[in-house]
């Protein structure tokens, strides 16, 4: 109940939740009643939601997404916290925060649904949180990550289980040329060709055991795109009193990823626009800080942030929810979808009505959600617009011109 009311005030503040709650206690009171017990009471209750079955929903129907069992698409979100609060959440120190946390989710994207999401010091690394993700994915089941989660080992396990990764390709990783035990000069080899795009089978990693055998995308960008990415590049080398490489502002003008899907899955034209797809928790993140305000909490002790954040988490996957059966059932019949920043909006104006019901009864409260769902969907539809599609529509419609799969034998 108390979630409900601090997400959905345009304010929010300990005095404010008191008022609301219509009890006799005060805002120092209700300030320690934020334990270790209620951090675990709040705990066992996100577990309790996300074990929502994905099975128990239809999947998505889409012509690039019906060979997946699952696509699990994982990302990260920090922000700064109150400095007192360091020794539990450090930042990174220096010309950053010393206290920040992090969010590390995993969204489902087939059945639109949260795996799971873990709260983690900022300076928690992304690459470090990757050894977890092979447990996590089953046989036939989809990763996407950004370069950020880059590592040769877990990629390796990913392919143990029978499962499959898609990523970008990170430029200091060793390549060897299947078939053979040279190594790839790939500077030297996108130096040379000519053409925009082309696709080409490697091997990434020195060491035999623990090499993964994939594909690999290269895709040229237009020199503003490139220029900018360079200028980018010296500004952040600059900061930290280094100088990038030439290698690496060179390799600013190409998109390179890597993926063990069979080439008939995902033609090489369609890795990209499919990599794509890992927007879907950019703009999930975006919700989260612009409307539910995950990131507002300005208190000194962890139990209160803890909870504040889960509460937080826990409308958010309530509204997840909401969302994946709407916006399966609207794609599957029509070819539409829903839109998440509306639907967010529209529920967060709703949530200190949502509070009052609560105050009645459980059931007063679920009645009314029902019953506010079918005018809430009304207003949520996404604007269909011929000249822009959306990444789902583009998987399903779009052509694309074929690229070229490249022969490193007529190059070496």
């Amino acid at each position: 109940m108390m979630t409900f009311g601090l997400t959905g005030m345009n304010h929010p503040s300990l005095a404010a939740l008191v008022d609301s709650i219509k009890i006799r206690i005060s805002r120092e009171a209700l300030h320690y009643k934020f334990t270790s017990g209620a951090v675990e009471f709040m705990k066992k209750c996100v577990a309790f939601v996300l074990q929502k079955k994905a099975n128990s929903l239809p999947k998505i129907d889409a012509n690039m997404l019906r060979n997946f069992k699952k696509i699990h698409i994982v990302d990260s979100t920090s922000w700064d916290i109150h400095p007192l609060l360091k020794s539990i959440f450090p930042g990174s120190g220096g010309g950053a925060s010393v206290a920040n946390c992090k969010v590390q989710l995993c969204y489902e994207y087939i059945h639109g649904l949260f795996s799971f999401f873990e709260v983690l010091p900022g300076i928690h690394p992304d690459n470090r949180y990757s050894a977890t993700l092979p447990d996590r994915i089953q046989k036939g089941e989809l990763l996407i990550t950004d370069l950020g989660y880059f590592c040769i080992l877990t990629l390796h396990r990913i392919c143990k289980r029978g499962a499959f990764f898609l990523s970008r390709f990170y430029i200091k990783t060793t390549l060897m040329i299947p078939g053979t035990s040279k190594p790839l000069n790939l500077l030297a080899l996108l130096q040379k060709v000519t053409w925009n795009a082309f696709e080409l089978s490697v091997l990434l990693g020195p060491i035999k055991n623990n090499q993964v055998a994939c594909r690999m995308i290269a895709l040229r960008v237009n020199e503003t795109i490139a220029n900018e990415r360079r200028r980018k590049l010296i500004y952040n080398a600059q900061k930290k009193g280094r100088t990038p490489s030439q290698e690496h502002l060179f390799m600013a003008g190409w998109i390179l990823m890597v993926t063990n899907v069979p080439q008939e899955w995902i033609p090489a034209e369609m890795v990209r626009p499919f990599y794509s797809l890992r927007w879907q928790i950019e703009l999930l993140f975006k919700q989260w800080k612009s409307v539910l305000t995950v990131d507002s909490s300005n208190t000194s002790k962890e139990s209160r942030l803890q909870c504040e954040l889960l509460g937080r988490l826990l409308v958010a996957n309530l509204i997840q929810q909401i969302h994946a059966e709407a916006n399966i059932s609207l794609w599957n019949e029509e070819r539409k979808e829903f839109s998440f920043d509306k639907l967010y909006k529209r529920f967060q104006e709703r949530l200190f009505l949502i509070k009052d019901k609560l105050l009645l009864s459980l059931q007063k409260a679920e009645t009314y959600i029902n019953l506010e769902i079918g005018f809430l969907l009304k207003n949520c539809r996404k604007i269909v617009q011929l000249s822009r599609k959306t990444t789902l529509q583009f998987l399903e419609f779009a052509k694309i011109d074929k690229i070229k799969m490249l022969n490193l034998e007529l190059l070496t």
